[in-house]
């Protein structure tokens, strides 16, 4: 993941913050470079270090490791910490340490009905008033990966395309509803699906498999037929639970 200045300052700060004492942390602790929070981007560093396998999937770990790891000073990190807990992501053991989530079954399969039930709704909405420029460009980009992928097989790129309209599509999908409360609850639900993904294998017939799921989702909406495209989207959240499950 390529650092910006942003970043740069952000680390700088969080940095400055670690070196302060006790008192002045309290206050340090509330903002960082661009206004934003330093238990925010305790937030994000953690779930950071899980997507890129720092912290594996599981990990027993204790709050001192967390610091030197993640470079986070302690007041932001317990901040984050309680924040994560909530969200199902980790465990909190006092005196002990903190256990994060480890991928099964269960997860599995609590995230795709979850994903099921609200996108199931949001996509009726969705092709029924989602902006035809919008569906046609959404079916252009996945049209033109299909045959990149068709063409030159899987690479790295394509990886990142995937996973780039992946989060376009379903992202405007959710949005359509026009519910902040709803566009919440999909975001920490994302968190999951990325953890499950860590252990997903993939390959050129598994990806070509979803974007023509992707395809036929967008085929129905461009038709203006809600009905069709919630069959579709139970059809693609299926076919995703099966993979997900090594069941293909």
């Amino acid at each position: 993941m390529g650092r910006t200045r942003k970043d740069a300052i952000a680390d700088a700060t969080v940095a400055k913050a670690a070196a302060e004492t006790p008192a002045e942390n309290s206050t340090a602790t509330e903002t960082a470079g661009g206004g934003a929070r330093l238990s925010d981007i305790a937030y994000e560093r953690i779930l950071e270090g899980l997507f890129e396998r720092k912290l594996p999937a599981g990990a027993f770990v204790s709050q001192n490791e967390l610091v030197q790891l993640l470079g986070i000073p302690v007041a932001p990190l317990r901040d984050a910490l309680r924040v994560l807990e909530a969200e199902g992501v980790l465990t909190i053991h006092p005196r002990s340490g903190i256990q994060f989530i480890k991928p099964g079954l269960e997860l599995t399969r609590a995230t795709y009905q979850f994903r099921s039930i609200i996108e199931r709704a949001a996509i009726r909405v969705f092709a029924e008033t989602a902006d035809e420029e919008s569906i046609r460009s959404l079916e252009k980009r996945h049209l033109a990966l299909v045959t990149a992928i068709e063409k030159q097989g899987l690479n790295a790129q394509h990886l990142a395309d995937v996973e780039a309209l992946e989060t376009s599509l379903h992202h405007a999908v959710i949005t359509s509803l026009g519910n902040p409360l709803v566009e919440n609850s999909y975001r920490r639900m994302h968190n999951y699906l990325k953890l499950l993904r860590l252990e997903r294998k993939l390959t050129a017939p598994l990806v070509l498999r979803t974007l023509k799921e992707h395809l036929a989702i967008l085929d129905a909406c461009r038709a203006r037929d809600p009905d069709a495209a919630e069959a579709a989207v139970q059809a693609h959240f299926t076919a995703a639970l099966q993979r997900n499950l090594g069941m293909y």
